[in-house]
């Protein structure tokens, strides 16, 4: 709970309060309202506050069951790369260790890369298990949203025929810097994406431009699998990738980028290449 620069822990004003965020998704939507209806009847409680200067920031999602991303989901970004949208859409999966927050740095070895390049998108977090949902439904089956850098060594992506390892160094996967619950987004398909990196706008673009809307990824992953509460979907990135620059813009030994989404916030990541 916020209030100006200070916060309260929530396990202070509940009792058997969720330990995180997936704890708190996998409780169901009763423990949601449990908690927001606990902490509105208890207040304010000056006598435990603490400044929110003292805190960092960890990545959005700490322990999701399924981190999937959504490739090629914008045709600017499709042509831009010289790949082509399927009639299906593109996923792959990014492993765990490269989830990072916001504020952070995130380092790589010059030797297995220079071309690092930047991904704005936004991400969505599964509330409940959804098995061959319908388009109409699939937004009931959203807890929230949150803003993802779904960083990529372009030339590792082009010399293999997965799109995994190229993505999941540690700490390329930034979220954050916090999650809305899905009321605070009235349409997934109205947000501004954008990207600037060291003072230059990147990206600038909204979700209007995905070929599939939120709805329609949740209905075609979930014919195929069960998507489990706390999964986080990334579900594509907008034009304007530094790989397809003329000259080339990459991510450089102390570079800060930085992705938002509209309604959501801004996310920063700090860059070292040793």
């Amino acid at each position: 709970m916020r209030h100006d620069d200070l916060v309260q822990y929530v396990e202070d004003l509940v009792e058997d309060s969720p330990v995180d965020l997936q704890q708190l998704i996998e409780r169901g939507d009763s423990e949601d309202a449990r908690i927001r209806a606990a902490v509105e009847a208890a207040g304010w409680q000056h006598e435990r506050v603490y400044p929110l200067g003292g805190f960092t920031h960890a990545s959005a999602v700490l322990r999701p069951p399924q981190v999937i991303a959504v490739g090629l989901n914008y045709a600017a970004h499709s042509s831009e790369l010289n790949l082509k949208t399927d009639n299906s859409p593109t996923l792959f999966s990014l492993w765990t260790n490269s989830l990072a927050g916001h504020g952070g740095t995130t380092t790589w070895p010059r030797s297995l890369s220079e071309s690092i390049d930047y991904e704005a998108e936004l991400g969505v977090i599964i509330g409940k298990p959804a098995k061959n949902v319908s388009r109409d439904d699939a937004l009931d089956y959203v807890f929230g949203y949150t803003v993802v850098n779904d960083i990529t060594a372009r030339d590792i992506q082009y010399s293999e025929a997965q799109w995994t390892r190229c993505k999941s160094f540690d700490g390329f996967t930034p979220t954050g810097p916090l999650v809305v619950t899905r009321d605070e987004i009235a349409d997934p398909q109205n947000l501004h994406v954008g990207t600037v990196l060291d003072g230059h706008v990147m990206q600038d673009s909204d979700t209007s431009h995905m070929v599939r809307s939120v709805a329609i990824l949740i209905e075609q992953i979930s014919r195929s699998i069960t998507l489990l509460p706390g999964t986080l979907i990334s579900t594509g990135s907008p034009g304007g990738a530094g790989y397809s620059r003329d000259p080339q813009v990459f991510l450089r030994d102390r570079s800060t980028v930085t992705v938002s989404v509209e309604g959501i916030g801004e996310l920063t990541t700090h860059c070292r290449m040793v």
